[in-house]
């Protein structure tokens, strides 16, 4: 007998690491905008959100022989589910993909089981 429960959003991320997710959103974002543009975005994003959110300065997006690739903080490969570093990289991100896609990028990673429940929400009529 199977036995089904039924998931909510959010739920296949709570198990997964900072890292993990981070991963996850960088390889979303690569299958719809490309790598370049990947990098570029989520540099700018993390550059916004390290203002508000120190656990974010040892990330970086680099290229290294034509490239790109990015390192975690050891701080965001640690913590389970969706950290605050996280959410506020998101709420950075949020603006720049609707301003490059519309809703498209937004709901591309809203798509993915594991961003689901804190991928960026939906913005209003802007």
């Amino acid at each position: 007998m199977v036995k089904l429960r039924a998931v909510r959003d959010g739920d296949a991320a709570a198990a997964l690491s900072g890292a993990v997710l981070f991963k996850v959103l960088w390889d979303r974002l690569a299958d719809m905008l490309g790598i370049t543009a990947t990098a570029v975005v989520l540099d700018r994003a993390a550059r916004r959100a390290r203002t508000h959110c120190h656990e974010l300065d040892g990330l970086t997006i680099s290229r290294v022989d034509g490239q790109f690739g990015y390192v975690v903080p050891p701080s965001l490969a640690r913590v389970r589910g969706p950290s605050v570093a996280l959410l506020r990289l998101l709420n950075e991100l949020r603006p720049l993909l609707v301003e490059l896609t519309g809703q498209v990028a937004v709901r591309h990673l809203e798509e993915a089981p594991e961003l689901r429940g804190w991928a960026p929400a939906r913005l209003a009529a802007s």
